[in-house]
């Protein structure tokens, strides 16, 4: 074992083991650890065979920058496990292995490498020989295709996704990203801040900054504005600030006012020959080793030092008992920053180091010609923004020959904070962070004043050092791991005339793989722009595309739950004990429980209406607002029913098909002006409407224009006998009266001093009066309501008692008495198609669906009132023994004391007085007698005096 004792290893519990396997190995881990970390406690530094070659390949960044780590776990392949926490049980093997992780029979592809140069499938594959393709290379491709074994036995693991929403958004937790959440949230700001790592603070963790890093951590936990979601890595930006957050397999589905990205640094690997052997890896990841891990990385290491950080690295290796070999400057380096290194006889190297060499793991490294022996070479060569938010968002990163780089075009609405901003220090990276939220809060509106100009940081905390372009072809220099891609791969594509670096990487794929260039991409446009005589902001980096990192299908198809919606009244609903269910994406109150038992209460509200006034929110009713001098014309076509020609003030049935003549929706239309209607549509219609209409808008080109109110109005229906004496008992400007408000007509006006659009329909059977509000005015219109409703007994009622209300009228429900295939010949609704109009939607699948005759008809059907059979919805209606159609809406009828029912029925069933029989859903055969078109007030006295 490589573990080191404590204070080492901050992110493991010592006191939780956990045994694993690896190849079939059982080895032992802790909890906290990745399965890469465990598996180099253990000595396990080989973890995978190289895409191409079949290359030993070891851990390398631990984050995710490259595909080295890729391992299979069970019936899961490609399991970064640089990034996967153990756990207890877990089989993990190798992939890409032909025979074993140790002897891999592939490995024979590396030594005849030089036959297989880069682009040579563009020839080999695609030549003359007829069925070449089919009968020798088709077969052999796809036998080595891939890296991991797909399981198809293996059970589904589907994600979920949330939505979130937030003032502003900092993605990167470390020192300038908590700094800067914090200093937005102590100001009022609604602050989300994801971090991918298991803990805040970024760098901080693995160096020595402990009491700065817990006293801003602290901090963060007391502000309750401020979410902090770690394990979380931020995988796309998406156009208006949509991101995509992904924690293990849920979907964050985020849209933020602002973003401030701190996402930090890349480190940069080093290229020489044989540069990708295990136990070669970049200085931050020896630092996580060490420090996070409590893990020993090697005995005897060479630190690769290009910039101050690879003296930090050696520092660490010595603590960790490790044996430095040598450090290597590439450049002359601040001396001061490793006096005591040289004190304490650590050798130093001035030069670079040329190759490496070994079989399974780095043996020795040959500097200035000499070898020196070793099994770690921490290697710190320098650094690169972590572009791909900031490139995705629209910015463009610059990079020059100095070793700077910065960014372009930002959006106003995107921040950069932190080390992506250019800065190193721990002090400056914090100012910086707090600098980027002021900006963000000036941005958000929170404060106005406008911070001063922070002075860049002079480090080059991008440098990366000269990579010498010398190519052996005996050698193995290596740019991108992911490709297997070395750089006379790429002079090779330059000379094959591909000099732009896009073409160059769909040439060679580097960049390509899963890592997206993390490790690569620098060194590509380096070597490019040296082989092209271009200077490196002329020759620029490959375009970063969504994802960032690769991302479970899982997460993308799993369950992606409906938005809640609430009503403006949702509160009210509540403080009055209402039941709330979801209709669609709404809540709405199923009944007014109180202290009775839900049924007692549903027959209350039901009579309450028929007796005397009652009160439902129809907030989620659809609005849509149709004006234009074209809008008559517009709905004419839109609706089989006649609307052109529809008086001022009038409200009309309106009915909505498809192109086959279906049924889509049927609600009203109101028409306030000559060129204005308000159009209502069903609840559960709303959106297909508003598509349908947007899309034929589009093809008929009408001047005319939609608008969706469904959610900026709000919908108070108050119906019964006594529904006028409570509304005349309201201020307003509107007369109630049956005079001046006449069945089926609408009015403008003011109740209760909230602005209201008044229709005078009927859906309960009961006089009714619709007044339809801005959300900002409906709870004090329902409080009025409902003070103006007390000397009358005004009750409100919930989705429940509406729909047995409806049903003793004989009212249909869209989506439930009608499915995919209804017609309204099929539920009585023959007149709501106009015979006149030339064109409607539906019209010609109508007329040739009426010559093909009706094989059912929807018919109101009555029961025995001592029904002792289960009948209800769904049950089958039957014919001579034969099923003819099924049972769409019972209920047992409060106002009625007997059971009813809407169903379909054989067409020469559907007369008044004409016995059906249904099965029941015991199978027992029921009996029932078809009504008219209504069980209750069939006259329709009741609505319209």
């Amino acid at each position: 074992m490589r573990r080191l004792a404590p204070p080492f290893g901050t992110r493991i519990d010592r006191t939780r083991p956990l045994r694993f396997s690896f190849d079939g190995r059982n080895l032992e881990g802790f909890a906290g650890d990745t399965i890469a970390s465990a598996l180099a406690a253990n000595g396990q530094m080989l973890l995978s065979r190289s895409f191409k070659y079949h290359r030993p390949r070891g851990l390398h960044s631990l984050t995710g920058a490259d595909a080295n780590a890729l391992v299979q776990v069970v019936a899961e392949p490609n399991v970064d496990a640089g990034l996967t926490p153990l756990s207890a049980g877990m089989k993990v093997t190798a992939q890409n292995v032909n025979g074993s992780l140790d002897r891999d029979r592939d490995a024979i592809i590396d030594r005849i490498g030089r036959f297989l140069p880069v682009g040579f499938y563009y020839r080999t594959f695609m030549g003359p020989t007829p069925g070449a393709w089919l009968k020798l290379w088709e077969p052999l491709l796809r036998k080595k295709a891939g890296l991991g074994k797909v399981d198809m036995k293996a059970v589904s693991t589907a994600g979920t996704s949330s939505y979130l929403h937030c003032d502003l958004l900092v993605v990167g937790g470390g020192a300038a990203g908590l700094a800067a959440a914090i200093e937005a949230a102590e100001a009022g700001a609604d602050v989300v801040l994801c971090e991918a790592e298991p803990e805040l603070g970024g760098g901080l963790t693995y160096r020595d900054a402990e009491a700065q890093l817990s006293a801003m951590r602290d901090r963060a936990k007391t502000l309750v504005n401020l979410r902090v979601m770690t394990g979380t890595g931020c995988n796309g930006w998406y156009e208006d600030n949509w991101l995509a957050l992904i924690a293990g397999d849920r979907l964050y589905r985020t849209r933020a006012r602002h973003i401030i990205l701190a996402t930090g640094t890349i480190e940069q690997p080093a290229v020489f020959q044989n540069n990708d052997l295990p136990g070669i890896m970049p200085g931050g990841t020896v630092l996580r080793l060490i420090r996070h891990y409590g893990v020993q990385p090697g005995s005897v290491a060479v630190v690769l030092a290009a910039t101050p950080e690879g003296h930090d690295v050696a520092r660490a290796l010595r603590a960790a008992g490790v044996t430095i070999a040598a450090v290597v400057e590439p450049r002359p380096l601040p001396r001061p920053s490793a006096d005591d290194l040289r004190q304490a006889g650590v050798p130093f190297i001035e030069g670079h180091i040329e190759a490496a060499r070994g079989s399974k793991c780095v043996a020795s490294v040959q500097v200035g010609g000499r070898w020196i022996d070793c099994d770690l070479v921490a290697v710190s060569a320098g650094h690169m923004p972590a572009w791909q938010l900031p490139c995705q968002a629209g910015a463009k990163l610059v990079c020059d020959d100095a070793g700077g780089m910065r960014f372009e075009g930002l959006p106003r609405d995107i921040t950069l904070a932190g080390s992506l901003a250019g800065h190193a220090a721990h002090d400056t990276v914090v100012a910086d962070g707090r600098h980027a939220a002021r900006i963000a809060l000036r941005a958000l509106g929170i404060s106005s004043a406008l911070p001063p100009p922070l002075p860049n940081d002079d480090a080059k905390v991008f440098a990366n050092w000269d990579m010498p372009l010398a190519v052996d072809p005996r050698g193995r220099d290596f740019v991108d791991f992911d490709e297997d891609l070395q750089v006379k791969d790429l002079l090779n594509a330059v000379q094959e005339g591909y000099r732009d670096i896009e073409l160059v990487k769909r040439f060679t794929t580097a960049g390509m793989g899963p890592s997206q260039g993390k490790h690569s991409a620098r060194a590509t446009a380096r070597i490019v722009a040296a082989a092209t005589s271009r200077r490196l902001e002329d020759t620029g980096i490959t375009t970063a595309r969504p994802p960032v990192a690769p991302e479970k299908l899982g997460v993308l198809a799993g369950h992606h739950p409906a938005l809640e919606r609430r009503t403006a009244l949702h509160a009210v609903h509540l403080s009055l004990g209402a039941e709330m269910r979801p209709v669609g994406n709404w809540w709405r109150p199923y009944v007014y429980k109180g202290t009775s038992t839900r049924e007692t209460a549903i027959v209350e509200e039901v009579k309450a209406v028929r007796d005397g006034v009652g009160l439902l929110d129809v907030s989620t009713l659809g609005k849509l607002e149709v004006r234009g001098p074209d809008a008559g014309a517009f709905l004419d076509r839109m609706y089989s029913t006649t609307h052109g020609n529809q008086p001022l003030g009038r409200v009309r049935y309106a009915l909505m098909l498809n192109e086959m003549g279906t049924i889509i929706d049927d609600r009203v239309v109101l028409r306030l002006a000559e060129d204005c209607y308000y159009v209502t549509a069903t609840t559960g219609a709303v959106a297909r409407v508003y598509a349908d209409m947007s899309f034929w808008n589009a093809q008929w080109r009408m001047n005319v224009d939609v608008l969706n109110l469904t959610g900026a109005f709000c919908g108070l229906n108050v119906t019964g006998p006594k529904a006028r004496a409570v509304l005349e008992a309201i201020p307003g400007s509107i007369d109630f009266s049956p005079a001046a408000f006449p069945y089926l007509e609408g009015r403008l006006g003011r109740v209760a001093g909230a602005p209201v659009r008044a229709m005078r329909i009927g859906f309960t059977g009961e006089l009714s009066f619709e007044l339809h509000c801005p959300g900002s005015q409906a709870p004090a219109l329902w409080n009025a309501i409902t003070a103006a409703g007390k000397a009358h007994g005004l009750r409100p009622y919930g989705l429940e008692a509406s729909r047995i209300l409806r049903l003793e009228k004989g009212h249909i429900i869209i989506g439930q008495d009608s499915d995919a295939m209804t017609t309204p010949d099929e539920v009585g609704f023959g007149w709501a198609v106009s015979k006149k109009k030339p064109f409607f939607v539906g019209k010609r699948s109508i007329e040739a669906r009426r010559r093909a005759g009706l094989t059912r008809r929807l018919a109101a059907v009555a029961f025995a009132g001592d029904l002792a059979r289960p009948v209800g919805e769904g049950c089958l209606v039957l014919r001579g023994g034969n099923p003819v159609g099924h049972v769409t809406s019972f209920a047992v009828s409060p106002s009625l004391g007997r059971p009813i029912a809407l169903a379909y029925v054989h067409p020469d069933d559907s007369a008044a007085g004409t016995s059906v029989t249904v099965r029941a859903r015991d199978g027992a055969m029921v009996d029932g007698t078809v009504a008219g078109h209504a069980f209750f007030d069939p006259e329709n006295r009741r609505q319209e005096i």
